[in-house]
């Protein structure tokens, strides 16, 4: 009987630590699934910002483009305002009037805040992704706040404008073709009169003279969140080969 029980308690035993290794077996293959699953979910944030910050690198590759070609131009006519020779390059200060228009970077923060929200925020958090993120969208903060001050300034300055000055012939020279304007009564030297009283008006020079070097500092700020994005770039796509 002896042997008996010894035998069976031993089955027992067999049985029992047999049940605790399948469990065992079952929770790692659990929590292998549960990782794979977290970090192709992970994956897919990261996927989503990593389009996102290419559609944005596109975007400010051309607003650069755009505030530096105005930037020169901007200059050029505030050169011309110091040697007095604004009658003479009365061409650049038409085009410099492209100073007031008022553009905006629009970001797609969408796939990051998105990440920030989800339970899968921590896989990355004190990373140097983590970091990089964090620099990019506060720059982008910056850029925006500098963008919104500029932008303020000039639609008040043209505002001003509008309530001192008939800009009808301005905007008549400006997007009317030539062969149509000849035939009409106003002589061209009258449209060129309007152009020389408008541009000498102070609110007008204000804003070239204010873009001729903020312009710069703009596209500092692009070149610099272009530079993040890319290293953005590179670390999402070593995380996700990996």
């Amino acid at each position: 009987m002896d042997n008996k029980k010894i035998q069976y308690l031993k089955y027992a035993l067999g049985e029992i630590i047999l049940v605790v290794i399948g469990i065992l077996i079952a929770l790692q293959i659990n929590n292998w699934n549960q990782s794979k699953k977290g970090r192709i979910s992970l994956n897919e944030y990261l996927i989503k910002i990593k389009s996102h910050t290419q559609e944005d690198i596109i975007q400010l590759e051309e607003l650069s483009k755009g505030r530096k070609q105005i930037g020169e131009l901007c200059k050029k006519a505030r050169n011309s305002i110091l040697n007095k020779t604004e009658n003479d390059n009365l061409f650049l200060f038409k085009i410099s009037g492209t100073a007031f228009a008022d553009f905006y970077f629009k970001p797609n923060s969408s796939g990051y805040e998105s990440l920030k929200s989800s339970e899968y925020y921590g896989k990355i958090n004190n990373t140097k992704l983590d970091s990089l993120l964090a620099k990019y969208h506060l720059l982008v903060d910056d850029i925006a706040e500098n963008e919104r001050s500029y932008n303020q300034y000039i639609v008040h300055q043209e505002n001003y404008l509008d309530t001192q000055f008939d800009r009808s012939l301005i905007l008549a020279s400006a997007f009317m073709p030539l062969d149509s304007l000849a035939t009409k009564a106003t002589p061209q030297f009258e449209y060129d009169q309007a152009f020389i009283e408008y541009t000498a008006k102070p609110a007008y020079r204000n804003v070239i003279s204010l873009a001729a070097w903020q312009f710069d500092t703009m596209v500092d700020q692009y070149n610099e969140l272009t530079e993040l994005g890319h290293l953005i770039i590179e670390e999402i796509d070593a995380i996700t080969k990996d």
